[in-house]
């Protein structure tokens, strides 16, 4: 592969703590209704895990995990004097530590089963991401990753061929062709104004990125705002908030896990929870569940805004809800088919300068097997110079008016290489109607005049459903209205300055 660096967002987690304001991811109603993860098999791609640990092994599933940088069947962390391998043994605690057995904690899925993948411990290439990703597909459920490029604010990445592969064959023969659930963690680069859609692995379709929220339900000084995030779950904040309780290195406990690295396995863990109370769900079910159960109500961000439900570029759409996603998994019927639907939007190149306000109608492949009538994830993949890229803000606007950010300015990146094709990604849309005027606006911020760039592709990709059971060449096919409504149930009813210590990053080099 050609890229210098792969960086793991570092971070202690386990499960949430209830807090004096009453935060919770409803977990306990989740297992009032007796699921807790059983026949459900998570693992987590990372340095390792401690499978003799005595909060881990009665869960410890070897089928579920493998050794990729050693090439053997143990993935034991490597021991070191400062314990550098403890982060896949703390982020496992938070989804399958056992209950009831007087130590550490317990899990969010206590009852599922839990393995890991060690691949971080090593060259991170194109081949140990592909391998780590596509591990026993049939038997795993769910996977989930902490790690991405880095959090340096200039850094544009993410999976090469390989690993694409592997992403898009877990999704389409996973779990016996329901697909492969990718859980990741959304990145840890906020004090350096990074944003997450630049980072390819939390940006992809495939993933349900996830984002953290403090103790007392505020941004965290690390949160990266993108508008690839899906939802959130707790973590650390500032001084004095309370951190994550989970497993450690050398069979101990810890209160202090950190990060996005620490919000991703809990999420993990709900989702298993799901999973049990509804073995059939897809990847794409799974998406929608967490769309419509997230709760944004005690979360304080400065762009909340509302498409039926609220969603910020921090949170996504709020909050995970145990409880509330296994009820509505119990009789969820699953989602139509995914439908692509690919617009060529730009004739001829145009240029930035200080800003470009771009609008183009599009009929949503209506009349064509790829129509897209109620969308989930949509796609801009744009092709732009600019002498400098990181003093570039990038909006997407959708027929009904949801303003989508896809890229915020980047004040440490001063590269001049623009994006290649790049595919940032929204879910700020998810069940609009795509029909209609779609706006691109592209504007320097730090405007001084002498600033240059061209915009020479801008494609835009529309994932989703298409109408049931119509057949489009019929001369009953609807065409979709652009009404008020922006989310529809599943009935289609309307409804509308801090210590660094606690953010430890490791880079590692690979093979060029």
């Amino acid at each position: 592969t050609d890229r210098p660096f792969r960086l793991v967002f570092w971070g202690n987690l386990c499960l949430f703590q209830s807090t004096p304001t009453h935060q919770d991811l409803n977990t306990k109603v989740a297992w009032a209704q007796g699921y807790t993860g059983k026949g459900v098999v998570v693992t987590i791609l990372d340095d390792g895990i401690e499978k003799d640990h005595p909060d881990l092994i009665s869960n410890y599933d070897p089928e579920a995990s493998y050794d990729v940088n050693d090439g053997d069947t143990n993935p034991q962390p490597r021991y070191t004097q400062r314990n550098e391998n403890r982060h896949g043994t703390r982020c496992a605690g938070e989804v399958a530590a056992a209950a009831n057995n007087g130590v550490c904690g317990v899990g969010v899925a206590y009852n599922a089963k839990i393995g890991g993948v060690r691949m971080l411990d090593g060259e991170v290439t194109d081949v140990v991401e592909a391998h780590s990703l596509s591990l026993n597909p049939q038997h795993i459920h769910i996977y989930s990753a902490s790690w991405g490029p880095e959090d340096d604010g200039k850094s544009l990445d993410g999976p090469a061929k390989l690993a694409k592969e592997a992403f898009l064959q877990g999704i389409t023969k996973g779990r016996n062709g329901l697909g492969s659930i990718f859980v990741w963690a959304s990145g840890n680069g906020g004090r350096e104004q990074d944003s997450c859609n630049c980072d390819g692995y939390t940006n992809s379709i495939y993933t349900l990125s996830i984002s953290s929220t403090t103790q007392a339900g505020s941004v965290p000084w690390y949160s990266e705002p993108c508008s690839s995030t899906l939802a959130t779950t707790f973590s650390s904040g500032n001084p004095g908030e309370k951190q994550i309780v989970t497993t450690d290195l050398r069979q101990k406990c810890t209160d202090s896990h950190t990060g996005t690295s620490a919000s991703a396995p809990l999420a993990a863990g709900i989702i298993a929870l799901a999973l049990e109370a509804n073995m059939n769900l897809t990847w794409r079910d799974m998406q929608h569940l967490a769309v419509r159960t997230s709760q944004p109500g005690r979360l304080s961000a400065g762009d909340w805004k509302t498409n039926g439900v609220g969603l910020s570029h921090s949170y996504g759409y709020g909050l995970l809800d145990a409880g509330a996603m296994v009820a509505l998994a119990l009789n969820w019927t699953a989602v139509g088919p995914q439908h692509q639907c690919v617009h060529t939007m730009l004739a001829e190149p145009r240029d930035i300068g200080n800003k470009l306000v771009f609008s183009k109608s599009v009929d949503a492949c209506w009349g064509r097997p790829e129509y897209v009538s109620s969308l989930e994830h949509v796609q801009a993949r744009l092709t732009l110079s600019y002498n400098q890229r990181g003093k570039l803000a990038i909006h997407l606007i959708s027929p009904l008016g949801t303003r989508s950010t896809l890229l915020f300015p980047r004040p440490n990146d001063f590269s001049s290489e623009g994006f290649n094709d790049w595919a940032f990604m929204t879910t700020h849309s998810w069940d609009e109607d795509p029909q209609g005027e779609w706006t691109l606006e592209i504007e320097n911020v730090a405007a001084n005049g002498r600033d240059y760039g061209v915009l020479s592709q801008f494609t835009l990709i529309l994932w989703g459903t298409g109408p049931s059971a119509i057949n489009p060449s019929s001369s009953d096919f609807p065409r979709p209205s652009n009404n008020s409504c922006k989310t529809f149930d599943a009935q289609q009813i309307c409804i509308g300055e801090i210590i660094r210590a606690t953010n430890y990053i490791q880079t590692w080099s690979l093979l060029s």
